[in-house]
């Protein structure tokens, strides 16, 4: 199974338990400005081939991260669409 399988399933109970209101915080969720540029800085070294291997880990994480989030909000989205029916 992949990661993203894995955290899908992991974070079920956590995503059950959303009210609308925590839901709609989920989908809303976006890196701050300064994040999202040192994001953008680390897949540029990355598609050019000159990102350091500490700097290869980092951006690793942060995709690991991103993951999760986007996981959350694809359920966070379900419950908003289940809610609004």
């Amino acid at each position: 199974m992949s990661t993203a399988t894995y955290l899908n399933r992991i974070l079920e109970p956590v995503t059950d338990a959303l009210t609308p209101e925590m839901a709609r915080l989920f989908v809303d969720m976006r890196p701050d400005t300064e994040l999202q540029a040192h994001v953008d800085d680390l897949a540029k070294k990355a598609n050019e081939g000159t990102i350091t291997p500490e700097e290869d880990a980092e951006y690793k994480a942060l995709i690991d991260a991103a993951d999760l989030v986007a996981i959350l909000q694809l359920k966070a989205r379900r419950i908003l669409t289940r809610s609004a029916s």
